[in-house]
């Protein structure tokens, strides 16, 4: 009788990691925002292995403002959503996508004359 190799379970591994419907639904109204005050005018979306970036530009042809990343193997640690200003700087990192981009909110608000 042959004894049959133990059946593996393997964790299901992405191949990219990228932005839900609800993740960027969330990025995109505050995108908007942005966009009608003229602050913000381009973005670029990347889905890595590792990570997923949503880059905020003025211009098209520099380097981005502001980067959104989604990295879940933080997800237990310090939170897997992070918001990086221009020199690579974390500017706040959560486990709540709308909590983290607060942070860039702050722009929207403006002394009344």
């Amino acid at each position: 009788m042959s004894a049959e190799p133990p059946i593996q379970f393997h964790a299901h591994i992405p191949e990219q990691v990228s932005f839900d419907r609800r993740e960027l639904g969330v990025i995109l109204s505050l995108y908007g925002q942005m966009v009608a005050r003229g602050e913000w005018r381009d973005y670029g979306i990347s889905a890595l292995r590792e990570f997923a970036v949503f880059s905020v530009f003025r211009r098209t042809a520099e380097n981005p403002m502001y980067r959104i990343e989604k990295r879940p193997k933080l997800r237990s640690k310090q939170g897997m959503y992070s918001v990086l200003g221009m020199d690579g700087q974390v500017l706040r990192r959560g486990h709540d996508l709308a909590m983290v981009l607060r942070v860039l909110e702050r722009k929207l608000i403006h002394g009344v004359d």
